[in-house]
């Protein structure tokens, strides 16, 4: 099976005679556990109903800019930020051309527009057309663009011509787009990360914690996992489900979350410690609920938790260790110490004081710093951050 668990795919079919193939393009993703949605053009409805892609996709079918209903649900705001990838196929000679002048004026070339998810293009055209000197030059243009290319494949059309134009076959095109999320430096790298917060009990109905809620822990496994890694995720008590394909290990305590560390140090490439470990916690559990007196103060000694993220500087010497930085005043001078006293391969921080991208919020924005570089990754949601971050591990890798 393709590797495709999860993944958010939009489907643009414009207006050609390899429309028909689609709805095969769309049950083979479907099979292959992906979710996909769908836009068409209008030429593309003279080819395939709407109601047959809907039916095969299991989703609404999206056609109009101006659609009043799709707008109150997914518009095509909300679209652009769904699609991990945008595929168009077939890709008219019409469409190519609109895209590579930038155009925004039909529900597709907005959506693309307005979404930094990759850009893939099945083309399909008549040998003359594709091969005709303005449609190669609308193909360097949208390549210069980073637009990724499958096909168009060589042999008999439609109109009885033979040559280049014909639109790649459905499993074909499904394993390029498959391809495209394990195709980085991180493919089949083990990763261990750390996530949320830890609690330290009290007494059997109190424990001390914090404000972390596992977000941005999640989303870096999701995106490490997106690149193609084995990811195993060490997660502190959250209210979150994790992306299908991640081993989730569940632990409640400083000590606990150590001790799974400690058993994966020898299997794992590289280490992210994403978790708010409590520094502290009672030195004493009270076996009993700690009874309410008439005493206006209660002394509660505490006593440092375990350093997670320095015993796997200690221990993965020969492995990239990640840690993050929670700061609320001078958030890059506090992180570049912590870079250099754990002796970490980077170190990625944030301004948590700042309740848009603090604790608990969908949005981030941090800094990454290493020893020679420090690089501001600009707010926006943690899933994105955490792409940003795989890809500069991924130059980590590289060096």
């Amino acid at each position: 099976m393709i590797r495709l668990s999860n993944k958010k795919i939009l489907l643009c079919v414009t207006g050609g005679i390899a429309a028909y193939k689609t709805a095969e393009l769309t049950r083979l993703f479907k099979k292959n556990l992906a979710e996909v949605r769908i836009i068409m053009t209008k030429s593309a409805q003279e080819f395939v109903t709407p109601l047959t892609l809907q039916a095969v996709s299991g989703n609404q079918v999206h056609y109009s800019l101006l659609d009043e209903e799709a707008e109150l649900g997914m518009g095509h705001i909300e679209l652009a930020k769904w699609a991990d990838v945008i595929l168009i196929a077939p890709c008219t000679a019409e469409s190519m051309s609109r895209l590579a002048q930038g155009r925004a004026n039909d529900l597709m070339s907005a959506v693309i527009l307005a979404s930094d998810a990759q850009l893939f293009i099945a083309p399909a055209m008549n040998v003359k057309m594709w091969e005709d000197k303005v449609t190669q030059m609308n193909l360097a243009t949208l390549k210069s663009k980073d637009v990724l290319f499958i096909g168009p494949d060589s042999g008999e059309q439609a109109c009885g011509d033979i040559g280049e134009g014909r639109m790649s076959e459905p499993d074909f095109i499904a394993s390029k787009i498959a391809e495209s999320f394990t195709s980085s430096l991180l493919n089949g790298k083990k990763i261990l990360i750390t996530a949320g917060p830890t609690k330290e009990a009290i007494d059997p109905v109190r424990y001390l914690t914090n404000k972390s809620s596992g977000k941005m822990g999640y989303a870096l496994a999701e995106a490490a996992y997106l690149a193609g890694a084995d990811v195993s995720l060490v997660s502190g008590p959250v209210n979150i489900i994790p992306f299908n394909g991640i081993k989730l290990i569940n632990i409640n305590t400083a000590d606990e979350m150590l001790a799974e560390v400690k058993a994966l140090t020898d299997q794992i490439d590289i280490f992210i410690g994403c978790a708010a470990v409590a520094d502290y916690k009672p030195v004493i559990f009270e076996k009993l609920k700690i009874k309410k007196t008439d005493d206006e103060e209660i002394s509660l000694k505490l006593i440092k938790n375990p350093d997670i993220l320095q015993y796997a500087s200690d221990h993965m010497t020969d492995k990239l260790v990640i840690g993050f930085s929670a700061e609320t005043d001078n958030v890059i001078e506090n992180a570049k110490i912590k870079l250099l006293k754990k002796n970490l391969d980077m170190i990625i921080c944030n301004d948590v004081l700042n309740k848009e991208i603090g604790f608990d919020s969908n949005d981030n924005e941090v800094h990454l710093i290493t020893n020679d570089d420090v690089i501001k990754l600009s707010k926006t949601s943690k899933l994105k951050i955490a792409k940003q971050i795989i890809k500069s591990i991924e130059l980590l890798i590289k060096t």
